[in-house]
């Protein structure tokens, strides 16, 4: 299985910065994919950025150009620097792995989240 700690959250105002981490731990012996999602009141999760096998990322339109997903695959973590921060970025930012097991195959696994709020 695979715990996921998120890390980097909090109040900052629009135009600043925030870095988010998610460190991962468990048994599978590969990780393929690595992403962080988001959902603001009244609105859907959505995908905001994920890194896959090969190192190949992809963005929303909405943070592209402004946030960089990146990866220290030693220390299976992910991380996601945003920058030029806008009030509409404020969401819960929740990670994902899609990960290879020995015995129960590939699955996805979440964490427990961590709130951005930009204010005005």
């Amino acid at each position: 299985q695979v715990q996921l700690v998120e890390s980097g959250g909090g109040l900052v105002q629009a135009g600043g910065s925030l870095t988010l981490s998610c460190a991962a731990s468990g048994s599978f012996f590969r990780i393929n994919a690595m992403g962080w999602y988001r959902q603001a009141p009244g609105k859907q999760r959505e995908l905001v950025a994920m890194i896959i096998s090969g190192g190949s990322t992809n963005y929303a339109d909405s943070v592209k150009g402004r946030f960089t997903i990146s990866r220290d695959n030693a220390k299976n973590t992910v991380f996601l620097q945003m920058n030029s921060l806008k009030p509409e970025d404020t969401a819960v930012y929740y990670c994902n792995i899609n990960a290879d097991f020995l015995v129960v195959g590939r699955r996805d696994y979440w964490g427990q989240g961590t709130q951005v709020t930009v204010s005005s």
